[in-house]
């Protein structure tokens, strides 16, 4: 499930032409999330020539991400399938690499998610201001939650369906800090010492930051005010 608003310009469709191609038993589901470029159009062009494989869900106004992605799985939630993903529309995090951590998810492991580590073998790009500003919201994150973990906010997180039920199933109150209520809504799901046996977070092999974030810089003073929303909501 892929969230989608005003991604004309940045939108790798090559790349997914390619993934498409190969003809793989995998669905994209693309939300427009109220466009007001021409993202709608070329979503369609992609569902034409991919029919089998591509769905497009119109949400008509913006909503903002939490709820993009939210009204995607729901959209999705009554079909045959078993394995349930978000991905930021860039492909920050490659289809490829995503399919690979799914495939750590079953009913005994109901919860993947890549993390930005950053590590020898591999290649993760990011702004150094972005780097420094995530390790201190992710340090709150983790007091916060009471567990160990280094990265809520990559955009792939993977999920078998009973779980992305429960988890998707109310609206979120943050628009882009919902990760860190689908962590809590985790924990009142399976209770705080089940995390470790019920979540996996894996390192990613590639992550590359895109210079045109769907995120504004004065964000960076509300979602203080989010988190304290959050914390409050589900403590």
């Amino acid at each position: 499930m892929i969230p989608c608003y005003n991604e004309a310009l940045r939108l790798p469709l090559n790349t997914y032409q390619s993934f498409l191609d190969r003809k793989r038993p995998i669905t994209l589901l693309f939300v427009n999330d109220g466009s007001t470029d021409n993202t709608l159009s070329l979503l369609h062009d992609l569902r034409t020539s991919h029919p089998e494989s591509v769905l497009c869900l119109d949400l008509g106004t913006n909503h903002g991400k939490a709820e993009a992605v939210r009204k995607g799985i729901q959209h999705l939630i009554t079909d045959n399938y078993q394995k349930y993903a978000y991905l930021d529309a860039d492909l920050s995090t490659s289809l490829e690499e995503c399919i690979s951590l799914a495939q750590q998810v079953n009913s005994n492991l109901p919860f993947v998610f890549g993390s930005r580590i950053l590590k020898i073998d591999n290649n993760i790009q990011r702004k150094w201001y972005r780097f420094l500003i995530g390790r201190i919201v992710a340090t709150v994150i983790s007091k916060m939650l009471g567990i160990k973990v280094y990265d809520t906010q990559c955009g792939c997180k993977i999920f078998e369906k009973e779980t992305a039920k429960v988890l998707f199933e109310t609206e979120f109150i943050s628009k882009w800090m919902f990760d860190v209520e689908i962590f809590f809504r985790m924990i009142k799901k399976v209770g705080k010492a089940n995390m470790k046996v019920c979540v996996k977070e894996m390192p990613l092999q590639q992550w590359i930051d895109t210079d045109d974030s769907r995120v504004s810089l004065s964000y960076g003073f509300v979602l203080w005010l989010d988190l304290l929303k959050i914390y409050f909501r589900y403590r």
